[in-house]
């Protein structure tokens, strides 16, 4: 069927002549005359067979048609990544070229402030089509930046993959706030018991289309690597080596892991770029820009490349590691043989991956090409069989990794959500733990209380106890006065008794420290140093004693030993 045969506006029809489409897909062929009687439509189809355009097409026909609000939002567009959501809003612009009053916008996170600004003020007044991934868009609900009574149309693209990234609270918070009027279309590539769950909650009597569900392309040449885990690097130098490929996709199955191959392709000289969610929103957008334009030959990413992304001349896709997943497998290798092209797809499978790998042979009802390995690289493990138990415990940490994922996502939403009624908390949770926080702020106020009241009869004792020793220090000094005066006047009588006597005495007052005007220290018959202070200084604490440094003892040193010379 060809597009000028469905009732579609004119607007839409002119801009898909310019941009050379023709000829309908099975799934627009079948869901957008769905869509255009208004009924909600549950589609599912292998990866790569239009069903973006399924959907957009009739929706702005729609909506160039009229009798829809203004100013208001009437289309929302959920999308599971960022990437995502870019490329439905350049299909969007395309599609709407000729379309005046229909606008849209782009709602995701990792933005600067000026993108946050320009998607606050497209929400706010309105824009006709929302593109958003569900997290950036709870935050704006939350935030009451968003309108969401006149909303006619409600679009879950790629719904399989948003239940896998733990996004299904935030759908049905979402769902939740739209009118019950509102059409709803769903889309898949796969057809898990989630989705129909999901389905059966959402849509109303739907239109179920269902197309070769999960299939890769005929013209995909899979094969495979049987290796060791140190041998994957060789062989995909050898790949290299041997195909001059410059279009190639390499999935690995976590961040880590592709930043350790990315930087070993770059240390073989290969233009090589990094995709995972490590990186900040522009840089994602920068190594998008550089892989398109050819300025790399090779991109390393994780799964956020499996789904959605249209890059029609990509040659050759690579599994460094096998995914844990069958539709993984086809959603992986369906970035290749696009647009009626040819592909290859190499898997390498370790001996940890041979049970999996089995599981995605099993799918696709054939055994996938085995490869010997390139000469150089030692022996290939045996292809055996893993048995039940490995593949349960497998399993089993795989299922329990995605529930940890899907309890981290939600307690970072309860975090995020702010209290309503009046700032009065929602749950009785909330209140017992505030109660507990405020009796434990009543009980660390009163021990507060009770130390400020102990420190402060301390200080009282002290100054007390201070001024006695005081007293009693100043009687011991008069006291040392009055015995020292007779001492000196028979010293005074006995000056000239022999010159032995009188060179002892000036001696003896030279070592002697003279007294200094302004000078406050006093000794006591101790010779022991007194400190007038208010505060209490108890006697068992000394004072430092000063300590001279090395270079002035070599320094006295000389000056000792010449003064000895002098005396002599």
């Amino acid at each position: 069927m060809k597009f000028e045969d469905l009732d579609l506006n004119d607007g839409v029809l002119d801009a898909l002549y310019d941009m050379r489409f023709e000829d309908c897909t099975p799934i627009q062929e079948k869901c957008i005359p769905e869509i255009l009687a208004g009924r909600d439509v549950l589609g599912v189809a292998q990866t790569g067979t239009g069903k973006t355009a399924a959907y957009l097409l009739p929706i702005l026909s729609k909506l160039a048609d009229g009798g829809y609000a203004d100013d208001k939002i009437n289309c929302v567009i959920m999308s599971p990544t960022r990437e995502l959501a870019q490329q439905i809003d350049q299909a969007m612009q395309g599609f709407a070229y000729y379309l005046d009053g229909v606008s849209s916008v782009a709602v995701y996170g990792g933005n600067d402030g000026n993108r946050y600004d320009q998607e606050l003020k497209s929400l706010q007044l309105g824009a006709d089509v929302v593109i958003a991934t569900p997290g950036r868009f709870i935050s704006h609900i939350s935030l009451g930046n968003v309108d969401l009574s006149q909303v006619s149309f409600f679009v879950l693209d790629e719904a399989d993959r948003m239940l896998d990234m733990g996004f299904s609270e935030d759908i049905m918070t979402i769902a939740k706030k739209l009118p019950k009027t509102c059409q709803t279309v769903m889309f898949s590539a796969t057809m898990p018991k989630k989705i129909e769950d999901l389905a059966k909650t959402l849509l109303h009597n739907p239109v179920e289309v269902k197309l070769a569900v999960s299939k890769p392309a005929e013209k995909i040449h899979q094969m495979a690597y049987i290796c060791h885990e140190t041998q994957k690097l060789g062989i995909i130098k050898d790949v290299f080596k041997n195909a001059d490929l410059k279009r190639v996709i390499i999935f690995c199955g976590s961040k880590m892991k592709v930043k350790q191959v990315a930087g070993a392709l770059q240390r073989m000289k290969i233009k090589c770029g990094e995709m995972h969610s490590d990186l900040e929103q522009s840089e994602r957008d920068d190594m998008m820009f550089k892989f398109k334009s050819g300025q790399y030959d090779v991109i390393v990413a994780t799964d956020i490349l499996a789904r959605g992304i249209d890059i029609d001349d990509i040659s050759m896709v690579i599994n460094y590691d096998v995914p844990h997943d069958a539709e993984d497998y086809v959603h992986r290798i369906g970035r290749t043989a696009r647009a009626e092209r040819d592909g290859q797809a190499v898997t390498l499978v370790s001996d940890d991956d041979m049970v999996y790998f089995r599981q995605i042979e099993q799918f696709l009802g054939k055994e996938v090409e085995k490869l010997p390995l390139p000469e150089g690289l030692g022996e290939a493990p045996e292809y055996r069989r893993a048995s039940a138990k490995s593949r349960r415990r497998k399993d089993r940490d795989h299922q329990s990794h995605k529930d940890k994922k899907e309890r981290n996502n939600r307690s970072n939403r309860q975090a995020k959500e702010q209290p309503q009624n009046g700032g009065q908390p929602r749950d009785e949770k909330q209140n017992n733990r505030r109660r507990r926080n405020g009796a434990q702020e009543q009980g660390n106020a009163k021990a507060q209380k009770q130390d400020e009241a102990r420190q402060n009869d301390n200080r009282k004792q002290g100054k007390g106890r201070g001024r006695n020793q005081e007293k009693a220090q100043n009687r011991n000094q008069e006291k040392a006065r009055n015995a020292s005066q007779p001492k000196a006047q028979s010293r005074n009588q006995n000056k000239n008794q022999g010159k032995g006597n009188a060179k002892e005495e000036t001696a003896n007052a030279a070592r002697k420290p003279k007294n200094r005007k302004g000078n406050n220290r006093r000794k006591t018959q101790n010779n022991k140093e007194f400190h007038s202070t208010k505060y209490e200084i108890r006697d068992d604490m000394k004072l430092p004693e000063k300590k001279e440094s090395g270079f002035k003892k070599l320094i006295k040193k000389p000056l000792k030993w010449l003064h000895s010379l002098g005396k002599k």
